[in-house]
């Protein structure tokens, strides 16, 4: 039996989610290296596992052990290349180094304190679920599920870890971005009067890889190849444009009540089952139409990627994934600038939440509610469920599952 969960919510979030808030001193003169600060020492570490040992699930990993207090403990992956390259890059013994579809439950089972789910969206649901029913703190990648049942079984995990007194936090980097939190706090004053419609683009910057099918699934795991198969991504409206759809709500707080809409695959020779082009009508329950587009082709797009407008009576915000964001016209004009968001935008997340909890509540009273609003509001909400998959694959030698 394990013996752990001897740090709190509280502890969780001021230990390894600082990592993104810490930063290195400028450099003194133009010769001179910059002075790096000095990681604080800590009495004992908190047990890391690490569930998914693709870029991504590394890069996080090293964010938690950057900080200095945590040591990544053991690491699992599909493929077992994967977790061992993983354990050779954190020290990890190689007896809590495992593989194939079951390796997260024997990770659970390890010693570890706390996950960070990284690894294919399809298995989120089960995976945050079995590590809350351990008792474990919660870090998972967006999105949270690729259906809806899943997006429901993330929201009563969500709901236990907050009764067990867990972390339970969703990797959305958007909704933190100080710019982003200037234009929600104005449009909620008022600043764009009435909402008239709203539009959005999800253009994803290639076509996602999409080679000939293998003899098993197995051949779809690897690298980002499950961006092509909505059972494990959800589609790119889910896997990829979750960023600006979720940060359109995190502007305009009430979210649609219906939604239809139509798509289409066109690349020649398709192999997974993604669609390549999407149109989406949202509607609210005041009336307000968002039309949502999301191509994902090497087409030399010129739109855009992952931004939005949202017109109101007296103004227009416009909003995006990186770069310029204002609100134009009335009284509340504002411009501001969204820097590198998957980097940067990581760290104002887990300094918020680190700041937040140091408050005690996790919403400051002039900011639009940031948590517990993703779980349960998934724009895939088709009220399909993904086929089920084996839960007793091996693994092969291979590339490692990587997140986007």
């Amino acid at each position: 039996m394990n013996e752990h969960h001897f740090f709190s919510r509280r502890q969780f979030l001021g230990g390894a989610l600082a990592a993104g808030a810490s930063a290195t001193l400028s450099a003194v003169a133009a010769d001179k290296p910059a002075a790096q600060a000095k990681p604080k020492e800590f009495a004992r570490k908190i047990k890391l596992g690490l569930i998914g040992c693709g870029g991504r699930g590394v890069w996080i990993s090293k964010l938690f052990q950057k900080h200095g207090g945590y040591t990544v403990h053991a690491v699992t992956d599909y493929f077992e290349n994967a977790a061992d390259k993983a354990g050779e890059t954190f020290a990890v013994d190689k007896a809590r180094r495992f593989s194939g579809l079951s390796g997260y439950k024997k990770l659970l089972e390890s010693g570890v304190e706390a996950v960070a789910i990284e690894d294919v969206p399809y298995f989120y649901p089960a995976q945050a679920k079995a590590a809350v029913d351990a008792s474990l703190h919660v870090y998972v990648a967006k999105p949270v599920a690729v259906d809806v049942p899943g997006t429901l079984l993330i929201g009563e995990s969500g709901k236990r870890a907050t009764q067990k007194k867990l972390c339970f936090l969703v990797d959305y980097q958007l909704p933190g971005d100080p710019a982003m939190i200037e234009i929600a706090k104005r449009v909620r004053e008022g600043a764009l009067g009435p909402l008239a419609r709203i539009a959005s683009f999800g253009f994803a910057w290639h076509a996602w890889p999409d080679p000939p099918m293998g003899k098993t699934i197995e051949s779809r795991l690897r690298g980002q190849i499950w961006l092509s198969d909505t059972a494990l991504s959800g589609d790119t409206i889910v896997s990829y444009d979750i960023h600006i759809i979720d940060g359109i709500l995190a502007v305009i707080g009430k979210p649609p009540v219906a939604a239809s809409g139509r798509s289409r695959t066109c690349r020649p020779n398709p192999h997974g089952d993604r669609t390549d082009a999407a149109g989406v009508v949202y509607e609210r329950d005041d009336g307000v139409i968002w039309t949502h587009v999301t191509p994902a082709l090497d087409n030399n797009f010129d739109i855009t990627t992952l931004s939005a407008s949202i017109f109101g009576l007296k103004a227009t915000a416009h909003i995006q994934y990186g770069g310029k964001v204002h609100i134009r016209g009335g009284e509340k004009h504002y411009v501001g600038q969204i820097g590198s968001v998957f980097s940067e935008g990581v760290e104002r997340n887990i300094a918020d939440v680190l700041r937040e909890h140091h408050r005690g509540p996790l919403r400051e009273p002039d900011r639009p509610a940031r948590r517990g609003r993703h779980v349960d509001r998934h724009p895939r909400s088709r009220g399909r469920r993904a086929p089920t998959l084996p839960d007793d694959g091996r693994a092969d030698q291979g590339e490692q599952c990587t997140g986007v």
